[in-house]
């Protein structure tokens, strides 16, 4: 009962939030930025008993930690978010039919979005802004890891919301709780749509349990084809950035793919990795062309194909020689998840084709996988990065969290 009355206070916040001015979301969402602002200390505060509860190696510490830096980033996000326009009740479609009937195909909200999501208490905030501007109350269920920092940041919002006078359970926070995950996946009649966030085995489970309507966001594992005709001059950088500029996130790269006539340029290619201790698990030839040249101690033979389905989420990366541009899409058709992969060529055709025959949400040429973000891509946040072809697909954000109904305006039609 505990979990249902929760359910039933978050839904009907649903139904008020449709009371809401455009112009009074968008003073929640920039009053909240500057709450984010003003209480970085509290904020990281709570964030640092999460963090000392974890493991330093743990790969997920680095998406746990919160910094002031990152903080300021989150309210920025926040007011971005509040100065686009609304994806409500947008006509996406208006037709008259011969009977006189006009039907209109209108943009609205789901309602409620469940969340759940493992150690990324930035999540807290991003789902707000976009669930918020958006019409959508959110119902969240963090993990047990970031369990402080999401609670403080829930906290904030509440107090910012109950300051205009607005319902606080627009934003529902669960317990961190295995049963509380188990209520929400549940929660038939209470939410609209579920999105987890997280890791593989998190997100299979959701899509394997719920008996609410999910939006899947797949794990990355992320591809660097060097084509043949591959720039030596812009490709150590594009690998370096996709590798290492937080190897902990889901657009990091975790594998390079090099053409074999390219072999003799692989020590370049990788050689701002060396610094930085990025563990290489190459093939044979791979192996053989960065002898002398890498670090011994970073260097590791494949031990086979399945290691090639590994998102590494750590300061490790595969490397897989290849005979052509076929054999590259051969690799990332049966190892890639789906999510963002990239080839750095100066051949237009071959550029082309990769784009054209690569399945995935974002198909990058000659650029580093680290843009498959939403604020990058202007969307000023993400509720996640779907990998699956049913919804949204790549970053999801205003747009993506929307729905739509039909009206239809008549005057006495009856059918015959």
């Amino acid at each position: 009962m505990l979990y249902e009355t929760i359910f039933k206070k978050v839904k009907k916040a649903s139904k008020e939030l449709s009371l809401l001015s455009e112009d009074e979301k968008n003073k929640v969402l920039c009053a909240v930025a500057d709450e984010i602002s003003k209480q970085k200390g509290a904020l990281l505060t709570a964030n640092r008993k999460d963090l000392d509860r974890m493991d330093t190696a743990n790969p997920m510490y680095d998406r746990l930690q919160l910094t002031a830096e990152r903080l300021e980033s989150i309210a920025a996000d926040m007011r971005h978010v509040a100065t686009l326009p609304s994806p409500l009740g947008r006509i996406l479609k208006e037709t008259r039919l011969e009977n006189g009937l006009l039907l209109r195909k209108v943009s609205v909200p789901f309602g409620v979005i469940g969340m759940v999501y493992e150690a990324r208490p930035n999540v807290t905030f991003d789902v707000f802004s976009l669930c918020f501007k958006s019409g959508n109350a959110c119902l969240l269920k963090g993990g047990r890891d970031a369990d402080e920092s999401n609670r403080a940041g829930v906290a904030l919002i509440h107090d910012v919301l109950e300051r205009f006078g607005i319902n606080s359970m627009v934003v529902g926070l669960l317990p961190a709780t295995h049963e509380a995950t188990a209520a929400l996946l549940n929660g038939v009649g209470y939410i609209d749509l579920c999105i987890p966030r997280g890791s593989k085995r998190l997100i299979d489970f959701v899509r394997e349990t719920a008996k609410v309507p999910v939006i899947e966001t797949g794990a990355g594992v992320v591809h660097c084809y060097f084509d043949e005709k591959g720039s030596l001059l812009i490709a150590p950088a594009i690998i370096d950035n996709a590798k290492t500029r937080r190897c902990s996130v889901c657009n990091a790269l975790d594998c390079l793919l090099v053409h074999r006539a390219r072999l003799s340029d692989l020590p370049a290619l990788v050689a701002p990795l060396a610094a930085k201790g990025v563990v290489l698990h190459a093939d044979k030839s791979a192996l053989v062309a960065l002898e002398g040249h890498y670090p011994p101690r970073l260097l590791v033979p494949v031990a086979g194909d399945e290691e090639y389905h590994t998102e590494w989420l750590s300061l490790q990366m595969g490397i897989r020689t290849v005979d052509s541009l076929n054999e590259a899409l051969e690799h990332i058709a049966t190892f890639g998840s789906g999510h963002s992969e990239t080839i750095i060529t100066e051949d237009t055709q071959t550029a082309e084709k990769f784009q054209a025959m690569v399945d995935a949400a974002c198909v990058y040429v000659n650029a580093a996988t680290s843009f498959t973000d939403g604020g990058q891509f202007g969307l000023g946040a993400e509720i996640g990065i779907s990998t699956q072809k049913l919804g949204g697909r790549g970053p999801m954000a205003l747009e993506e969290i929307t729905t739509y109904k039909w009206l239809i305006n008549g005057h006495g039609q009856i059918r015959k």
